[in-house]
């Protein structure tokens, strides 16, 4: 019987592993195993930007899906994380070069709510990297 109840039991990923597994999509450019990470009602939110808040994955996808166009070589670095329960704390370094010629860079912290192997919410606090001369 308890072996019954361990098959039938649900397991799911740490936030850590969806997370990662998010982001390692994201550098592969694979947008359906990203949009797999992503729960269907998620919320995206920028403090320093509202204008740019987004829900579901179909902002999710129109999301990705302009920074792969406009940044045919980014990849997301993971400098450091730190998980508090189900959420996922990490400091990040987006970079590439845009279809223009332009060095893309951008790095910030995001915290990112996780709950039955799918993101539902994240609060993105980046902001481009100024160049020195």
């Amino acid at each position: 019987m308890l072996e019954e109840q361990v098959q039938g039991a649900q397991t799911h990923s740490s936030p850590k592993l969806v997370f990662e597994r998010m982001i390692q999509a994201a550098n592969r450019h694979d947008l359906d195993a990203m949009l797999a990470c992503f729960a269907p009602d998620f919320r995206s939110e920028q403090p320093f930007h509202p204008e740019r808040a987004f829900s579901g994955q179909v902002g999710v996808r129109k999301n990705w899906s302009f920074f792969f166009t406009t940044v045919p070589d980014m990849r997301v670095d993971i400098l450091n994380e730190v998980v508090e329960g189900e959420t996922v704390w990490a400091e990040l370094h987006y970079h590439g070069t845009q279809t223009d010629g332009k060095k893309f860079t951008v790095r910030g912290v995001t915290l990112q709510g996780i709950q039955a192997d799918q993101m539902i919410w994240a609060r993105l606090y980046i902001e481009p990297v100024q160049e020195l001369n």
